[in-house]
């Protein structure tokens, strides 16, 4: 309802609405209501207060039947009879809910809902009760007890809610949106615009949705879009209430006057036929109230403020003598509602009383209403008291239920047989920290459990899945859809909560306790992460991807191989692989394929990830391939073509991928023609039939790699289209294996899942064959099952489950360019011999390295993540252990995980999409030497890009032969950007700002300037990068960009490529020089390069006390060197010049470190004067600067 346009006598009772507090009776109370009932004198009792017996009821017509009060003094805001119980519950504007049973109006239950707001609207469910309150949506169970409390955006103000189905609901108030909120998971799942702001009155019919609005408009919207399909302007000033009946629709409100809005006679009458509205009803009350009462006619009541009732035809003349009135103990009435029987009406007053109108003694709310639950009596009390002290003591004295049923302790022993306790596996993080001497292991202790004993759990799959998340808030609908709540916690997707401080204090460390990298999500088409770590730990490629180089702007080879060089250097820190998704997004053919996603689409994950990853896997091997077969390179960039891996003209991403094959075509003529070509990788073709009988994973490795097909081809001979069969033979066998498992539609899932059944059975049934074949064990076979191989040995029955898929495959080439391949196992290799030695003979055996696999997860969007098996390289130079492990990479995420988890699909929430099989021992093939290919001379002269740009515009002098860097020299550096895309942030509940989506940046300038020499200061870099994307903010302000400085066609700047400056940076920071500068962390990230902490020197930190805030570079340069910088625009070359001049104030003040307390000190005085002047510098006629102070007549200028 609105309240714009009531009695301004409301006023009154905001006062009242305390009194609880004071035992004075509200001078507007009925003291015929307080018969009987004494006050206490610390408050006002809330127990229900029935007035004297009413009065004889004429059958059919409404007459009052009880009366009682539901919260003294308080106001009733809102009245709701229980469509499921008979009940009618009654919310007050002090946020309390009071529930009545039956006609007599015996109270039932009565809490609190709201400690503050009031309740705005009531909703009855099957299992419990929802209250709307201003920004607070809650459902709780008719006793009280919460269910779930959903709290809505602090700036809403909810008015009304309607519930659309058993578990869809939408809520609205004085704002241009309407949220529709899922109750089976408590999430909000649309969000409505609203054109006319304000909807406080919703209503449904089969046909539209109705939206009242306080702009007296009524808005009738489609079920399915929610867009409006007409628009009714009932009354120029508010609207009060209306309904809907049919084909008719009835309004009233307040109409607009000189002297204000006034309350109208006149009830406006639309027919929902034509669309179009027909006479209005005049009535002889002022209606604040209407609602239809169908029961053998259309009847509309008509209630007004004052208490008046008026029964009439929406199509007739209304009659005074139709009005009957209600005598409220206030002087107003609030709240009205009738009952789905129709025979029962609800009164509420600004009293608190609620008033309850029936056409009978008996009449009932509800046609067919269920047994209400009562609470039983305590029976604590009649029992006698026992006392355990004595023995002789007879139990019999607590009654038990008589049985003759057979108890469970009566079993059988015949039909139960004792299960031994298996040993738990061996913790993952033991393994994986393991070093073996002969056959010995050695590992710290984790210290994950308690000494000497180990937890046990019934059920070896409890602690897969954390319990808490795997039942939804609310108990509504946990039936109805379980998948939602299957996905283990490490499976979900991640994200970065941002704070004011960006990421400095998001814990990465919780989600990675590894010193692998990780890649941040936030970026766009940061899909494709988990290929890429795929990719990196393939050794070969990972060398064979740093070693080169070449002149392209947007070379994915190159762009790479920068990413891998970060993820190297990384020691569990996350990286963000920006700079190549920026060339990505450049590539046509990765538009055209549909691989660049939207942000909106991304982040709800509309897209097909597994499709989309899969032609992503394609496309990036393609790529990569067409990268590596540059012949020629410029002399700067020499070092790709003296890489050991390739030879002229041939890329390694061939010989790595390619699998040479020759493509047949017999036609029905006989002619055939015999076509070569080749694949960089495999796509899995199932079988047609759908029995359940078993199918290796090798027999449809084999039928998809030897594909044999029927299709129409261009016959030479015949001279036209004829049905021809095409096979592919295979002439040579790639050395890394790569399979689309094109799990695209259910079909190939239910295939999935048929398979992993099947294999499941065979496995149980030859593990209890092995079991039963040997029924005792030797000394040594018990020691054996509790070493971790003999634990490998030994797979547990959840570690069998929804596994197809096999770690090893063997594949033989025959003479007549026959393929065979069969499922490998060790025992295979016990049997055969090792594989290495059968090579000679064509007989390859391929290693599972990694499985993509697609979570589905409709809470999320569902995402994308990686089982990798990391070899021992990788955790030679990181950890310096010697082993193999497989790790679940999900994003920023890496956790090490048992084998068995890397082929386990549950199909109903992980299902495959792209599997890695590498041959054994190929490592040993090729040359891992990684030669860094940037040389000096990228630092010599080079030519601007911009049409404009002359000589006398240049600002920056290049290193000359002899300035070379040498390790350990300074380098002043400062970077300027612009805003690609801005933040996306929300307002918490308590007025603080929460950054959804950080602003994504683009390097704009990048400035490095001499630390050293005669030319010190003198910058030798000031490069102005070109941007293709568009830039939605330049930050002149602060990063003295202009529009146009990035242009090539009007730009005066020394304009170059990102490429071009982040190769002159990474040559620097190879060569082993120290950058100093202010607020670096930020640069570095954005530029996307690593850079070892022991070569930034940070001013931000140099002049840092701990727990204080950060001080700017402005603030610094005026205090220590009585410099005014970044008066107007910020300007790159200075920044960086006051850095090293800082950097030379800091080691002056310090004594080089050897001195930290008399540091110290200057550092407080810098604090001190900086709370004093707010952290401002002055303006220049204002306060001098304090170099001239007495406190710091020591400290001198430089």
């Amino acid at each position: 309802m609105n309240f714009e346009g009531l009695d301004p006598g409301l006023a009154e009772y905001a006062p009242a609405m305390h009194s609880a507090l004071d035992p004075v009776l509200d001078a507007h109370l009925n003291p015929s209501l307080l018969q009987n009932v004494e006050l206490d004198p610390e408050g006002v009792a809330l127990e229900a207060l029935p007035v004297q017996e009413s009065v004889h009821i004429m059958e059919g017509v409404y007459s009052e039947l009880h009366s009682v009060v539901a919260e003294v003094g308080v106001p009733v805001s809102v009245s709701h009879f229980d469509l499921h119980e008979e009940m009618l519950w009654v919310g007050s504007h002090g946020g309390h809910a009071t529930s009545f049973f039956g006609p007599a109006l015996e109270r039932y239950s009565s809490f609190q809902v709201n400690g503050s707001d009031d309740i705005r609207q009531i909703q009855s469910l099957e299992n419990g009760i929802l209250f709307l309150t201003k920004n607070n949506l809650k459902y709780m169970a008719r006793g009280g007890l919460i269910i779930f409390d959903y709290l809505l955006d602090e700036s809403d103000d909810m008015h009304s809610l309607l519930l659309t189905d058993g578990s869809t609901l939408l809520v609205g108030g004085l704002h241009n949106h309407i949220l529709e909120i899922d109750l089976n998971t408590v999430q909000e799942t649309q969000k409505y615009a609203v054109e006319t702001p304000g909807v406080t009155i919703m209503r449904q019919t089969n046909r539209f949705f109705f939206c009242g609005h306080t702009s007296g408009k009524i808005s009738l919207r489609d079920l399915r879009t929610f867009k409006v399909e007409h628009e009714f302007d009932a009354f120029s000033g508010s609207l009060s209430d209306f309904d809907v009946h049919g084909n008719l629709l009835a309004a009233c409100g307040f109409s607009s006057r000189l002297t204000g809005l006034a309350c109208d006679r006149f009830l406006k009458v639309y027919d929902l036929r034509m669309m179009r509205a027909i006479t209005p009803l005049q009535v002889h009350v002022d209606p604040a109230f209407l609602r239809f009462i169908p029961t053998y006619t259309s009847r509309l009541a008509i209630i007004s403020q004052s208490g008046q009732c008026q029964f009439c035809e929406p199509t007739g003349l209304a009659n005074p003598a139709d009005i009957f009135h209600v005598n409220p103990v206030g002087p107003l009435l609030m709240t009205f509602d009738v009952s789905a029987s129709k025979q029962a009406l609800a009164f509420g007053d600004s009293e608190g009383c609620v008033h309850l109108w029936t056409d009978s003694p008996e009449a009932s709310f509800n046609p067919y209403s269920r047994e209400t639950e009562f609470a039983l009596p305590c029976l604590v009390d009649s029992l006698p008291p026992l006392d355990w002290s004595q023995d002789l003591l007879p139990l019999s004295l607590i009654p038990v239920p008589l049985t003759t049923d057979t108890l469970l302790s009566d079993w059988p022993a015949a039909n139960s047989a004792p299960a031994p306790r298996r040993a738990p596996p061996v913790d993952a993080e033991i393994l994986r920290t393991m070093k073996k001497v002969g056959f010995i292991g050695y590992a710290p202790n984790p210290r994950t459990r308690l000494r000497n004993q180990i937890p046990y759990r019934l059920k070896e799959s409890d602690n897969e899945f954390d319990s808490f998340s795997q039942v939804t808030e609310s108990p509504i609908g946990r039936e109805e859809e379980p998948h939602l709540h299957m996905v283990s916690k490490k499976y979900r997707k991640v994200t970065i909560k941002y704070s004011k401080l960006g990421l400095e204090d998001f814990d990465f460390k919780h989600y990675n306790k590894t010193l692998f990298a990780g890649l941040e999500p936030h970026i766009p088409n940061a899909y494709c992460n988990c290929m890429i770590q795929v990719l990196y730990f393939l050794e070969p490629v990972r060398c064979l991807i740093q070693n080169h180089l070449c002149q392209k702007e947007f070379c994915l080879a190159c762009e790479l191989g920068f990413l891998f060089h970060m993820l190297d250097l990384s020691r569990g820190d996350p990286c963000q692989g920006s700079n190549f998704l920026r060339a990505f997004r450049t590539i046509p053919e990765a538009s055209a394929l549909g691989l660049i996603l939207a942000d909106s689409d991304e982040a709800s994950g509309k897209g097909n990830l597994a499709r989309l990853i899969q032609r992503w896997n394609r496309f990036i091997l393609t790529q990569l391939h067409q990268d590596m077969q540059e012949l020629e390179v410029p002399q700067a960039y020499r070092g790709a073509g003296g890489s050991s891996f390739c030879s002229s003209g041939d890329s390694v991403i061939g010989q790595l991928f390619s699998c040479e094959m020759e493509n047949c075509s017999l036609c029905r003529c006989g002619s055939e023609t015999v076509r070569a070509s080749s694949t960089l990788l495999f796509t899995l073709s199932y079988p047609e039939d759908k029995t359940g009988k078993n199918c290796d994973f090798a027999q449809v490795l084999k039928r998809s790699i030897c594909l044999e097909q029927n299709t129409q081809a261009w016959c030479d001979n015949c001279e036209k289209y004829q049905p021809t069969i095409q096979t592919r033979n295979i002439c040579h066998l790639p050395d890394i294996l790569v399979i689309n498992c094109e799990v695209n539609s259910l079909k190939e899932a239910d295939f999935w899942r048929m398979q992993a059944e099947v294999a499941f059975k065979m496995a149980m049934k030859k593990h209890s064959g092995e079991i039963s074949k040997s029924k005792e064990f030797a000394l040594a076979d018990w020691k054996e099952l509790g070493s971790p191989e003999g634990m490998l040995m030994c797979p547990s029955i959840e570690e069998l489950k929804n596994v197809w898929l096999p770690f090893s495959i063997r594949m033989k080439m025959t003479k007549n360019k026959g393929l065979d391949v069969c499922n490998w196992t060790d025992g295979d290799e016990m049997q055969w011999g090792p594989a290495r030695a059968e090579e000679e003979h064509g007989v390859y055996v391929y290693d599972l390295m990694a499985t993509v696999v697609h979570i589905l997860d409709s809470r999320t969007g569902g995402s994308l993540v990686a089982h990798i098996k990391v070899g021992e390289t990788y955790h030679q130079r990181k950890e310096g252990v010697t082993h193999q492990q497989w790790y679940l990479f999900n994003d920023f995420l890496i956790e090490p995980i048992d084998k068995h988890e890397a082929v386990q699909f549950d199909m109903n929430w992980k299902v495959p999409a792209i599997l890695y099989y590498i041959k054994r021992n190929l490592n040993s093939k090729y040359n891992l030497n990684i030669k860094n290919p940037i040389e000096a001379s990228v630092l010599l002269a080079e030519a601007s890009l911009a049409r404009k740009q002359r000589k006398t515009h240049t600002t920056f002098i290049p290193l000359m032969l002899n300035e070379m860097p040498q390790v350990g020299d300074l380098v002043g550096l400062d970077a300027e950007f612009v805003t690609l895309n801005e933040e996306e942030a929300e307002l918490r509940s308590d007025g603080t700002k929460s950054t959804i989506k950080p602003s994504q940046m683009s390097v704009a300038r990048i400035t490095c300037v001499r630390g050293q020499g005669p030319n010190e200061g003198i910058p030798f870099i000031d490069d102005y990068i070109s941007t293709q994307e568009q830039v939605v903010d330049y930050l002149t302000q602060y990063s003295g960009i202009k529009p146009g400085d990035l242009d090539a066609k009007i730009s005066s700047k020394h304009l170059t490529t990102l490429k071009s400056t982040y190769l002159k940076l990474r040559f620097l920071i190879d060569i082993g020089v120290k950058f100093v500068g202010h607020g670096l962390q930020k640069d570095f990230r954005v530029i996307n390069l690593m850079v070892p902490k022991d070569q930034v020197l940070d001013t931000v930190y140099l002049f840092h006390m701990p727990r204080k805030r950060m001080i700017s570079l402005r603030f610094l340069a005026w205090y220590f060197l009585d410099l005014k910088i970044q008066g107007e625009t910020h300007d790159s070359i200075e920044d960086a010049r006051t850095a090293l001049q800082l950097y030379r104030k800091y080691l002056e003040l310090s004594k080089n470190g050897t001195e930290p307390e008399s540091f110290h000190k200057v550092l407080k005085g810098l604090y001190e004067k900086g709370r004093k002047m707010d952290w401002k510098v002055p303006e220049p006629e204002g306060q001098t600067s304090p170099k001239n102070a007495a406190v710091f007549s020591s400290v001198l200028a430089l």
